[in-house]
């Protein structure tokens, strides 16, 4: 009887495991920003290679990547993420962009009256909670925070938050009503039909809200050039981004 050699042996287990699921390995692999979910998705759809797109927090993600997580691209939401990354030499310096901006936006359910400030907001709760990213983690809660406490607020309505681990969650309680209010991007607002924008957030009571982008392998150029593209900001820009063209 002849022998098979053990590496052989696990190649073809690999091979028949592949057939039977039909997996294949995708061309690109991305991990975005939770928040860029939808635009990202249309953007992918213009690549000629195949996109596997991962979404979590900016926070989740860029542990994940330090890590050792298969990516070829990385985009988050805060730069702070972005910079810890570089620093630990896991993203290729020379791919490194800001491909977006967004604001802050106060929401709640659909008809609801606006509000005419973060002072009306404790009131508007009752025994409610506030919907909002991990203060300590997710870039659009560490935004949310810095407003709160610039405006005086954030004491008062630490008791009644509900922090979660990306703000598209924050944006799903508002809208099935779990929670009567939520700060999230102007992107997520725009892209649910089942809430209101009740409050827009000065952009000058927090940090500039931007999405770095970054190769972590050289398979992940062709996709960064893509981003950039022409098509790639139409895009973001339908989707309530503000793509780096439109603010000059």
């Amino acid at each position: 009887m002849k022998c098979v050699a053990p590496f052989k042996v696990l190649a073809l287990i690999c091979i028949a495991l592949a057939a039977q699921t039909g997996i294949t390995r995708a061309d690109v692999t991305v991990f975005a920003a939770a928040s860029l979910r939808g635009a990202l998705d249309e953007i992918a759809a213009l690549s000629d290679t195949t996109v596997t797109l991962s979404y979590a927090g900016s926070g989740t993600i860029a542990r994940q990547v330090s890590q050792g997580a298969p990516a070829d691209v990385v985009i988050l939401a805060h730069p702070r993420w972005m910079d810890w990354l570089s620093t630990s030499g896991a993203i290729l310096p020379y791919s490194r962009s800001d491909i977006a901006y967004n604001s802050l936006v106060l929401i709640g359910p659909k008809g609801a009256a606006p509000l005419a400030g973060p002072s009306e907001i404790h009131k508007r709760l009752g025994q409610g909670r506030l919907a909002m990213g991990q203060r300590d983690a997710v870039p659009a809660g560490i935004y949310t925070h810095d407003w709160l406490e610039q405006t005086g607020t954030w004491d008062t309505l630490k008791p009644q938050l509900a922090e979660v681990e990306n703000v598209r969650f924050a944006l799903a309680l508002v809208a099935r009503g779990e929670t009567p209010l939520g700060v999230v991007y102007r992107s997520d607002a725009q892209a649910e039909p089942r809430v209101d924008i009740l409050f827009n957030v000065p952009e000058n009571m927090h940090d500039k809200i931007t999405y770095p982008a970054a190769a972590i392998t050289p398979k992940g150029d062709d996709f960064m050039a893509l981003i950039s593209s022409p098509e790639a900001m139409d895009i973001l820009n339908s989707f309530g981004f503000i793509a780096p063209k439109a603010t000059q």
